[in-house]
């Protein structure tokens, strides 16, 4: 069996990245509801920056941007490719990338998977130009979440694959603000769930998609949006 949170993982599960009632159909969910967030673009040329970006799931939301993607994994970084982003490989916690190039920074079910995510979230912010957005979503280092996010939804259709996260790496909240706020960038924080009479409706059909709602609770899975001051 792989250790938990083996990016070697997401090779075997690369079929599964467009497969909408797949292993990553809740990442389908928090894609739309993460680019949401994205701000119109202020300017021709304006770059996104994908930090994470997986297969590109991303993708279908994000409009009149650049849209670049990185991901550890060459394969992912290929499928992402396929599906319109200019994706490479690359390490968040070593961006292959300029300072300040990017007026956008997502990095949206990343730092839950890398060793250091205050590594990962300074490379976020130094690509980031002044007065230019960092959205992020994350894990919560909490008893609940990892009861919720590994115990649980690992044993349910549309959870995450089973070994795919180390609770051990899962993010504290108010570290993450401060952590941000000592690169420029001020967040905002919220939780996030999904809708409970769809999320029950998706488990019995297996189709369709589940809107993701947000809660005043950070103890589980929570979102945070930002302005790198200039």
């Amino acid at each position: 069996m792989s250790p938990r949170n083996d990016p070697r993982q997401y090779d075997r599960l690369a079929a599964e990245w467009w497969r909408p009632a797949g292993a990553f159909a809740m990442l389908h969910w928090l894609a739309e509801s993460r680019c949401a967030l994205v701000p119109a673009a202020s300017r021709p040329g304006a770059v996104l920056v994908d930090v994470g970006c997986g297969g590109g799931l991303n993708a279908p939301w994000i409009t009149g941007y650049r849209h670049v993607g990185l991901d550890i994994r060459a394969r992912n970084a290929g499928i992402a490719a396929a599906h319109g982003v200019l994706a490479v490989q690359g390490d968040a916690m070593r961006l292959p990338l300029p300072d300040g190039v990017a007026d956008v920074v997502i990095a949206g079910e990343i730092l839950e998977h890398v060793t250091d995510w205050r590594r990962a979230v300074a490379e976020a912010c130094r690509v980031l130009r002044p007065g230019g957005t960092l959205i992020v979503d994350t894990i919560a280092r909490t008893a609940l979440a990892t009861v919720v996010a590994v115990w649980i939804a690992e044993r349910i259709p549309g959870g995450p694959p089973p070994g795919i996260h180390d609770p051990a790496l899962f993010v504290p909240p108010r570290e993450l603000r401060e952590e941000a706020a000592r690169h420029g960038v001020d967040m905002r924080l919220w939780g996030l769930r999904p809708a409970a009479l769809p999320m029950l409706r998706w488990l019995w059909r297996r189709r369709g998609t589940v809107p993701i709602a947000t809660t005043r609770s950070l103890s589980i899975l929570y979102a945070g949006k930002g302005v790198k001051n200039a």
